[in-house]
């Protein structure tokens, strides 16, 4: 388009704008300065004009546009009185309604007062972690699936994203001596989308209790119970199965009863009455070694759990990608 052409559009537009009547505006903002209009367009189109001839028709452009948004404003519209209300200060304010923190924030927060209640402080680390920590320090064996690149998100071979907060828990033990008492909330990282309840990011919170008098699997059982109990309600009943960790020993499985059925069976809990919530233990002599401490002199247990496990039974949550989406009608569910 040559600047004789744009004039001659301009004046058409003008010209169109200044016969329409009110319910025709709208239309015609949309026309010639909505994102895909006439004016935008050519503003797109300038890297085609030749360079010499640039500066002149960028002006002429910017001066069309100008002018356009001046007729409208003047003839009404829906945007012409946005614009007006906006720049009046003296009208009271748009209610927009209350906003509500997101059910992951809610628990994250909750889970640190519970066991604030009971001693426990707040440690964080770096989401970028090294092998020593996330794996060698953790008495993880070579061999050990999650070592993978199919299971874990690798830069290189001394640099990951970390599979849970238990680094955390490394480095508060090498840069303290006992006792320790901390809860490690954060995000985690493992290439797991096989279903509605798994994720490749999700948060962890892990606890650590180390000291130096004597500290038994029924302390660590008390304390689990403790929390089920301040966070879901005086219904709910802790179960712990044996299983096996490499950085606990002996090591148990936390269950809580099934939310949707009050342990009665269902196919949420697959007919168990029960939904597996976190994994436990006492720290094994061998993560002691390991972070400089020694395994005779100290004893302690560790547990960990997910938040998003927490937010979908307290919340009744039926799909962990639901807590992503920023949805804000799911959202405003949760107030």
């Amino acid at each position: 388009m040559t600047l004789a052409e744009l004039e001659n559009a301009k004046a058409q537009s003008l010209a169109e704008i200044n016969a329409a009547d009110a319910s025709q505006i709208d239309a015609l903002r949309v026309k010639y300065v909505g994102r895909n209009g006439s004016i935008p367009a050519l503003i797109k189109a300038m890297k085609d004009v030749p360079k010499e001839e640039r500066p002149a028709f960028g002006k002429a452009v910017q001066a069309w546009k100008a002018e356009v948004e001046a007729a409208l404003g003047a003839k009404g519209g829906a945007g012409a009185g946005e614009r007006a209300v906006e720049a009046d200060l003296t009208m009271p304010g748009r209610w927009r309604g209350l906003g509500v923190k997101h059910p992951l924030s809610r628990v994250i927060e909750e889970s640190a007062a519970i066991f604030a209640r009971l001693g426990f402080t707040v440690a964080d680390g770096p989401e970028l972690e090294n092998k020593f920590n996330n794996f060698t320090a953790l008495n993880t064996p070579a061999h050990h699936p999650s070592m993978d690149r199919s299971d874990t998100f690798w830069f290189g071979d001394d640099c990951l994203l970390r599979t849970q907060t238990s680094p955390v828990q490394i480095r508060t033990m090498m840069a303290n001596k006992p006792p320790i008492r901390v809860i490690c909330p954060g995000r985690t990282y493992r290439r797991d989308t096989t279903d509605a309840t798994h994720s490749a990011n999700f948060h962890q919170i892990e606890g650590l209790y180390v000291d130096t008098k004597s500290v038994s699997l029924a302390d660590l059982k008390s304390v689990l119970a403790y929390f089920a109990k301040e966070m879901m309600g005086d219904g709910v009943t802790v179960r712990f199965r044996p299983h096996f960790f490499p950085f606990t020993e002996p090591s148990v499985e936390v269950d809580f009863t099934c939310h949707v059925c009050k342990g009665k069976g269902c196919n949420v809990c697959k007919q168990s009455g029960w939904i597996e919530v976190a994994g436990a233990g006492m720290v094994d002599p061998r993560v002691f070694k390991f972070v400089g401490y020694n395994p005779e002199e100290v004893s302690g247990y560790a547990f960990g759990f997910g938040v998003e496990r927490i937010a979908m039974i307290k919340y009744g949550i039926a799909d962990i990608r639901w807590l992503y989406e920023n949805d804000i009608r799911f959202l405003s569910q949760l107030g």
